[in-house]
């Protein structure tokens, strides 16, 4: 089977992989759908882990194939999610999920690395588990109530997907900042109460206007009550300067250089920063979720390619500023 590893910064390559044979402890899943996640991109831009050519593909859902005889967790036939963050599928380790077949090794030692989907649930919407999951982990960090005014800066799968947790949650005072069109778009799709474009409107005065304007000792600023950021873009120093008095200010987004952070800020106004990281306990709500059709997601997803496709899958999810949530079928 045809297999993309990392081969260099940026260079992407297919090579034949033979198909995977379950030990007595693992498991085979036949992959129906993959996404590719934004720190797939990231791992691609660095190059190769650990010197060696690395497999990419950890956000997948389908059906076991093949089950070792010492598996009680699960068997042939079940559909599944897969949660990576055991054996860092698609994370330096040496499986990757786009592949038509994936070997997940010692199920027996961590059951937990694949969950089961309903029937009711189709792959697509099972390749949406992990980033919702991501996203419900990120929304429970934030820690934002009814009645909280949030603002969001950068509209990828990500911030989307929080965006979408937040309104299921009933929070209706929410405004996101995105530069690309094609992802304000979406994020007025999923409910956002205002999506501006920040290289035309300052952030302050436009969230002044949107969650009301606050008299401090220092600059006027808005009653903004927890921030996300979700750009990897250097712009925490800004919002820690405008932020409102003890509001929280939540990192999602991956930042590669060091940040200045000026602590007389956070010292005076008593802001609390924090970040975020996976989903430790969040995967099974992640599947009721999704399931449960209450929330809309599909605005999540630009892009669907066949198996064949991957690395026009990759290609298309390199333009940030077209895409959002780029999938893979495997099934067809």
């Amino acid at each position: 089977m045809k297999v993309p590893f990392i081969v260099g910064p940026g260079e992407l390559e297919l090579r034949d992989v033979e198909q995977p044979v379950a030990g007595p402890r693992d498991v085979v899943v036949e992959v129906a759908m993959a996404g590719v996640c934004g720190s797939d991109l990231g791992m691609l831009a660095m190059g190769v882990v650990g010197g060696q050519p690395t497999p990419l593909g950890h956000e997948l859902s389908g059906t076991i194939v093949e089950a070792g005889e010492e598996v009680k967790s699960t068997k042939v036939g079940d559909r599944v999610a897969l949660n990576p963050l055991f054996n860092m599928i698609g994370n330096g380790g040496p499986e990757g999920g786009f592949a038509r077949h994936l070997l997940v090794r010692d199920v027996v030692t961590n059951p937990g690395s694949l969950l089961a989907i309903p029937d009711s649930m189709d792959f697509e919407k099972g390749a949406l588990v992990e980033p919702v999951a991501v996203a419900i982990h990120a929304a429970n960090r934030l820690g934002a109530k009814l009645g909280d005014k949030v603002a969001i800066f950068g509209a990828g799968p990500i911030g989307l997907a929080i965006l979408a947790i937040l309104r299921h949650r009933r929070l209706d005072d929410i405004v996101v900042f995105e530069l690309s069109p094609f992802r304000r778009e979406r994020a007025e799709a999923l409910g956002a109460s205002a999506v501006i474009d920040p290289s035309q409107r300052d952030a302050n005065e436009a969230l002044i206007e949107f969650h009301g304007r606050l008299e401090t000792a220092h600059v006027p600023t808005a009653r903004t009550s927890h921030y996300v950021e979700a750009t990897g873009a250097p712009i925490l120093p800004e919002i820690i300067s405008n932020a409102a008095p003890r509001s929280t200010i939540l990192v999602v987004a991956l930042h590669k250089q060091p940040e200045a952070v000026a602590f007389l800020h956070v010292m005076a106004k008593e802001l609390t920063i924090t970040g975020t990281m996976g989903y430790p306990d969040e995967f099974g709500e992640a599947i009721m979720v999704v399931n449960s059709g209450v929330v809309d997601f599909s605005p999540l997803v630009s892009h669907r390619f066949a198996g064949d496709n991957v690395l026009d899958a990759f290609a298309a999810a390199k333009e940030s500023g077209s895409s959002a949530k780029v999938l893979v079928n495997y099934a067809d």
